[in-house]
């Protein structure tokens, strides 16, 4: 069987590069290499775009791959030749690019529509889908027309906040505490909670400094409910799962640096609350124009039971902590397996 041109991107100049390499390393250790010829391709924090030779997972996971041979490289958009170009001319064929990255510069919809006008097929939701998802404003906004219950909200600017505007608006609409995170970011980055006014404006000044949004949500206190979606027009939904966070909040520091954090997979709560959050997942998916594979985030309010979206993530981590493929495996799929779905519902579009 012929090999499949694979390009596996990872890094980036964006908030979460030490997650991509560690997504990426665990993709790299995980894809079967007899099915595919795998050229690397290494963004550093400053934008450079570099081709390796193939290294260890452990060389991208540690950022040692920066210290490795590497060749500077492009991506050409130019259909006569839509792949990778390296300095002194050689051309690499990409058959299908998987971009292992998250947040700005990422999962936002930049690399996708690079895809897209090369012609080549990017694993994951296209242009729209993905700029729409990591931007949580728009993100809402659709939500709101399915009718699913997600958290009420005010959204913050750099213009309303210098004029504290904002603050009364916040005030007037929501009760503290409340949950402050910026728009265009994952892995929790900058996303914290407030419970007074000064705390406010702390919290809204650091969460301003991710591209000049943020919302500030009504405080849910929940158990956090994650299910994957792996598919295009006839997606699957995994079982649920549970976030048990070592701290109120499950904020980046508690996410990847607390041990104490963990996951229970399934879910332990009602049948028919684990449908009911499934296919509001599958709605939402389909909703905002998904195909590939996602993580769509919901809360269970641990004092009314009410079911509320939370947020939908494009490309999920990958790590050894991460949910996606861990809510798979939970429904009987390796994780090459999943791999391999994921590049053929690329190849499919």
């Amino acid at each position: 069987m012929k090999k499949i041109n694979l390009a596996l991107l990872f890094g980036g100049a964006s908030p979460e590069y030490e997650i991509s390499l560690k997504s990426a390393a665990a993709v790299y250790r995980g894809i079967c290499k007899e099915k595919y010829n795998i050229t690397l391709v290494g963004i550093t924090r400053d934008g450079e775009w570099y081709c390796l030779p193939e290294i260890s997972a452990e060389k991208i996971e540690d950022g040692t791959w920066l210290c490795e041979k590497k060749v500077a490289c492009t991506f050409s958009v130019n259909r006569a030749f839509s792949g990778i170009i390296c300095d002194g001319g050689e051309k690499i064929d990409a058959d299908v690019v998987f971009p292992v990255m998250h947040g700005e510069n990422a999962e936002d919809g930049r690399i996708q529509g690079m895809c897209e006008l090369a012609g080549v097929p990017c694993v994951g939701p296209g242009l729209a889908a993905s700029a729409i998802s990591m931007d949580k404003s728009l993100t809402k906004l659709i939500v709101e027309k399915t009718g699913i219950r997600q958290a009420e909200w005010v959204l913050a600017t750099k213009k309303n906040f210098e004029d504290r505007t904002v603050i009364d608006e916040v005030e007037k609409k929501l009760p503290y505490p409340v949950f402050v995170k910026p728009t265009g970011t994952g892995s929790s980055v900058g996303a914290s909670k407030a419970s007074s006014r000064e705390e406010l404006k702390e919290t809204l000044s650091e969460a301003l400094r991710y591209g000049g949004r943020a919302l500030v949500e009504e405080f849910i206190p929940a158990r956090e409910i994650e299910t994957a979606v792996l598919g295009n027009d006839d997606a699957i939904v995994s079982v649920c799962g549970e976030v048990l966070s070592a701290t109120e909040t499950y904020s980046y520091e508690s996410k990847y640096n607390n041990s104490a954090s963990k996951t229970v997979i399934p879910a332990d709560i009602p049948q028919d609350v684990s449908d009911e959050i499934r296919r509001a997942a599958k709605t939402i998916y389909h909703a905002i124009g998904c195909r590939g594979l996602s993580r769509v985030d919901f809360f269970i309010n641990k004092n009314t039971g009410e079911i509320v979206f939370n947020e939908i993530n494009t490309i999920p981590g990958f790590t050894s902590i991460s949910m996606y493929a861990k809510l798979l495996a939970a429904c009987g799929m390796e994780f090459s397996e999943l791999l391999d779905r994921i590049i053929a519902c690329a190849l499919e579009e």
